[in-house]
């Protein structure tokens, strides 16, 4: 099964390839308190027309390079 996750695009300094900002929030084990951890991730663009600050869908996609793994599907808001 795929990993489909949503984000924030951060930056669009390399060619074909945007890095996008997620954010997990999950309850603390001990404290129960709602804890946020972000984690940035490169995807591949593919012909898409982004800004920052776009929200995007990216699905779990074979290595495309070293560091891509993911691809942006679509773009949910602008």
């Amino acid at each position: 099964m795929k990993k489909i996750l949503e984000g924030i695009v951060v930056s669009l300094k390399m060619s074909k390839t945007a890095v996008v900002k997620i954010t997990i929030v999950k309850e603390h084990p001990m404290y129960k308190k709602l804890v946020k951890k972000h984690r940035k991730i490169k995807a591949d663009t593919s012909d898409l027309k982004l800004s920052l600050g776009d929200k995007v869908r990216m699905e779990e996609t074979r290595p495309i390079s070293r560091d891509k793994h993911f691809k942006i599907l679509e773009v949910i808001k602008k």
